[in-house]
């Protein structure tokens, strides 16, 4: 999505018929087969849209769950394309899991990201959907393991680091605090401490938002689109670790977003009470009050509510 940006920037008419090679290159995958028509809420505001993010990082070393997704954002595009909110869900919100089509899983709560586990992206738009109320318009899923090529495209990505620590991952590298340049093995192994942090999954929330942040802004800054060596390489990258849902139209994202850059994006992480536990399992309980204010914002395309919900 990041280089479907960049190259609206540099004029769709130049990069449409480049546009339409990357598109064949882009895996689609069904995202609402399945979803019953009856359980999806309206759409309010209609010239908004909303695309669900799911992020899985296939080479985490501490990978082991198998097909949970480790990221989910929902991204809002507001009706004047000028900005993007971009709402991360911890992936282990405790939420009521609709029961799966074949009928072995889910009618009950459990962490959010299960769904995925157990009926692929439907029964997560379905989750998702009952938990915010928001209609999903289209879905992402990408390999977050794959931003290591395309930051090294961009020739790394600049990062300010808060405090100093060290990862848990060989090669064990240290972190130290203030603005620095990551390549990009170092800059996903960034993205993916936590157990450092008093608040774990939080910490690694927000160090994925600094790089998705990062990459936008060194993609516009950087020069890429004056270096078709630069570009190609880029897209490419891109293009290979994502896949998008049957419907989404990759030319017509790239006209709107064009003016799309680092400043213009807002971070917001799912209103909750924190963490707990239920039973053996450790989840994050969801504020149902402040949720279902923010989300209706969102099904408004409040912006500014949206904004001031991030401060």
């Amino acid at each position: 999505m990041l280089a479907l940006v960049l190259l609206g920037a540099g004029g769709v008419g130049a990069g449409a018929l480049y546009l339409r090679s990357v598109d064949k290159d882009v895996e689609r995958v069904d995202a609402f087969t399945g979803v019953p028509a009856e359980s999806r809420p309206p759409v309010v505001a209609r010239d908004a849209t909303n695309i669900m993010i799911l992020g899985s990082d296939s080479r985490d070393p501490e990978r082991t769950e198998g097909s949970r997704t480790d990221t989910i954002i929902l991204a809002h595009l507001p009706k004047d394309r000028k900005s993007a909110q971009l709402v991360s869900i911890p992936r282990d919100t405790w939420v009521r899991v609709p029961r799966s089509t074949d009928g072995r899983h889910g009618g009950r709560t459990a962490k959010i990201n299960a769904a995925y586990a157990w009926g692929g992206i439907p029964l997560m738009v379905q989750t998702v959907e009952e938990f915010t109320r928001v209609h999903v318009d289209h879905v992402a899923v990408v390999d977050f393991a794959g931003f290591q090529e395309i930051i090294d495209a961009l020739g790394g990505v600049d990062i300010t680091v808060d405090h100093r620590f060290t990862s848990i991952h060989p090669p064990l590298r240290t972190f130290s605090a203030g603005r620095q340049t990551m390549d990009g093995a170092t800059a996903l192994d960034y993205s993916r401490q936590r157990k450092q942090f008093p608040d774990g999954d939080f910490a690694r929330i927000r160090h994925q938002q600094q790089v998705i942040r990062a990459i936008l802004d060194k993609a516009a800054t950087g020069g890429i689109l004056t270096s078709p060596g630069k570009l190609n390489d880029f897209v490419r990258a891109a293009s290979s670790s994502v896949s998008v849902d049957r419907e989404m139209s990759l030319l017509d994202l790239a006209t709107e977003l064009r003016g799309l850059r680092g400043g213009n994006l807002t971070f917001v992480t799912s209103p909750s009470r924190g963490t707990g536990r239920v039973g053996t399992e450790s989840v994050v309980f969801a504020d149902a009050q402040k949720s279902r204010e923010f989300y209706d914002a969102v099904r408004r395309d409040a912006t500014a509510e949206i904004v001031r919900a991030a401060r």
